[in-house]
């Protein structure tokens, strides 16, 4: 997995910069592969400013702790996203732990912090419907969930073996409108994490009718062009004090305190639900 010559932890660091999504339809791929630099990504979940306000900070303290150049690469929609991914565009990622264990597969990554707790999603529907016991009788019926490839959204959809029989989801942005959906009667179920129903749910307005197994949570992986040494760097780095600093609003976002280290193994499998999400397999 060597990255070229490595220099030394007191070189002098080199400035991150930012570089947005090129407008024209050139070769991506292409104008990468001759670029020293390190890239990094996450997904389109924010706008281009915010994902700034989060994120620049954390590649600016990246660049300095590998004495490398680290740009940030705001892929802007989800299609981007896919298409860079999977060309291997991206050399250290946050996202999702399907995403993480799709990396691991595919392109040789590895994952090296993580957010410490386990994430369960839970499908609810509103208190009182008898008709739905489970998920399974959802085909066919409303569900607000985020779109896809949103993990919990794939969590429910990996139930339903005929496409022709699945639920209708109906796109939600917000764990809470997702919650509000299902409890006004705007959908007959939804998707979300257990800790967010918990949080909203005060009343007791809501059902579970599916527990989905516990699953490891965002994470950072790692690929190919950097070296076993700078991987070890990165990890050292964001599992450090030193990280809370350039971390603070990407934890805030996220509602941790600090990262911890990852591995592999607990993000083996997860993969399988981006199968049958176009572009990946």
């Amino acid at each position: 997995m060597a990255a070229g010559p490595i220099k030394q932890a007191n070189a002098a660091p080199k400035k991150a910069s930012f570089q947005p999504p090129a407008a024209a339809k050139g070769d991506v791929s292409a104008a990468l592969s001759g670029s020293g630099d390190i890239v990094f990504s996450t997904p389109p979940r924010e706008t281009l400013d915010a994902a700034m306000e989060i994120y620049q900070p954390v590649v600016d303290y990246l660049s300095q702790v590998l004495g490398k150049k680290v740009v940030f690469k705001h892929p802007g929609t989800w299609g981007v996203y896919r298409t860079e991914m999977v060309k291997g565009n991206y050399d250290i990622v946050f996202d999702g732990p399907h995403f993480n264990s799709y990396r691991m597969d595919k392109m040789q990554h590895n994952i090296i912090v993580k957010i410490p707790g386990d994430f369960v999603f839970v499908t609810i529907v509103k208190k009182g419907n008898d008709a739905i016991g489970n998920s399974r009788q959802l085909a066919g019926r409303t569900v607000c969930a985020h779109a896809p490839p949103n993990l919990g959204t794939l969590t429910l959809l990996s139930q339903f073996d005929n496409p022709s029989r699945q639920p209708v989801i109906i796109s939600t942005d917000g764990w809470k409108n997702i919650y509000q959906g299902v409890v006004s009667g705007r959908c007959v179920a939804g998707v979300l994490p257990m800790g967010n129903l918990k949080k909203f749910d005060t009343e007791g307005m809501a059902k579970i009718i599916h527990k989905e197994k516990t699953l490891p949570n965002q994470a950072f992986s790692a690929g190919p062009r950097l070296s076993a040494e700078d991987q070890a760097k990165v990890t050292r780095a964001l599992t450090s004090p030193e990280a809370n600093g350039p971390t603070e609003k990407l934890r805030k976002a996220y509602n941790t305190e600090k990262f911890v280290q990852a591995s592999n193994q607990e993000y083996a499998g997860l993969a399988e639900y981006l199968k049958n999400e176009w572009g990946y397999y």
